[in-house]
């Protein structure tokens, strides 16, 4: 995509008096504020607060238009964190500006160029219009592929970036908080938990499920090897619109996860919509967050994440 240069970057700052590692979109503090509150959130209802970085959870949030991650970090990778100079405090942030799952297809898209994708289901011919472009939306000759999808989503998230000017980098050439403890437990929200459960390997019902990232490639696998005609009747939780591109978005999670955080692909993640919270469940909504941050600030002694 034309602008996805730049729309990428992390460094370091603080929440009450832990630093954060934070990865996202770096155009408005909105962006920033809401994956912050998003960890304030979760780690309140988990009643984490106040604990030690090691002993909380990090969060992943991603949406149709970016990504968003966040968790606590050591003051020793705080220390190494590329700084910003609008006086902001020392945690860690890493917001991916065009790497939403809406926008990704937009640019997994770009990259077959036009020559059929082997992420789109055999069987479906159309477009798909992102940020007031059109990208052809045909599948490869030889159908949709796990394998061959793959290397186009990695192409699509610079995962072997140049650019990268530290020891550590997720994609896009951006640093990526040093990971450790902070970043063991991690509560994965928004798209990730919808498409779980539309693919049949998560229940719907459920406020909440723990899964690890190769279940999203083994129902990448199924959803790839499926024409169009016969989806529906597999899928009857994947909205019409989102069929075509159910192998595509699949595939898209697990190389996030694996390629883009550099997550194993066998370590323990908690897809979650919905938090319990001593007898109630509660979302898992930055609102909350803000209100804590609020309330905290005002007191003598502030709350870490």
């Amino acid at each position: 995509m034309d602008n996805l240069e730049g729309l990428v970057e992390c460094f370091g700052c603080k929440q009450g008096s832990s630093p954060i590692a934070y990865c996202g979109p770096p155009l408005g503090s909105s962006f920033k504020a809401k994956a912050v509150k998003d960890l304030v959130t979760i780690n309140y209802l988990l009643g984490h607060l106040g604990k030690k970085y090691s002993n909380t959870v990090g969060v992943v949030d991603l949406g149709g238009g970016s990504v968003q991650m966040a968790y606590a970090i050591s003051e020793m990778d705080a220390a190494k964190a590329p700084r910003i100079s609008d006086g902001e405090d020392s945690y860690v942030r890493e917001i991916y500006l065009n790497y939403g799952l809406l926008a990704a297809r937009a640019e997994i898209l770009a990259v077959a160029g036009g020559s059929g994708s082997p992420c789109i289901l055999a069987g479906y011919h159309g477009s798909y219009k992102y940020g007031g472009k059109e990208y052809d939306a045909s599948p490869s000759s030889s159908g949709s592929s796990l394998n061959k999808c793959r290397e186009v989503a990695t192409k699509a998230l610079k995962v072997n970036e140049s650019t990268c000017t530290h020891m550590k980098c997720t994609f896009g050439g951006v640093w990526n908080g040093g990971g450790g403890d902070g970043q063991k437990n991690l509560f994965v929200a928004s798209f990730f938990f919808d498409r779980a459960a539309e693919a049949g390997f998560v229940d719907p019902n459920l406020p909440y499920a723990k899964v690890r990232p190769v279940e999203f490639s083994d129902a990448a696998k199924r959803a790839c090897e499926t024409r169009l005609e016969d989806a529906k009747a597999i899928y009857p939780r994947v909205e019409q619109d989102n069929l075509p591109y159910l192998c595509m978005d699949l595939v898209y999670q697990f190389t996030l996860l694996v390629d883009g955080f550099a997550l194993d692909p066998w370590q323990e993640i908690t897809l979650v919509k919905k938090v319990k919270y001593q007898n109630s469940l509660v979302e898992a909504a930055w609102p909350l967050g803000s209100a804590i941050e609020v309330a905290s600030s005002s007191s003598s002694s502030s709350s870490s994440v």
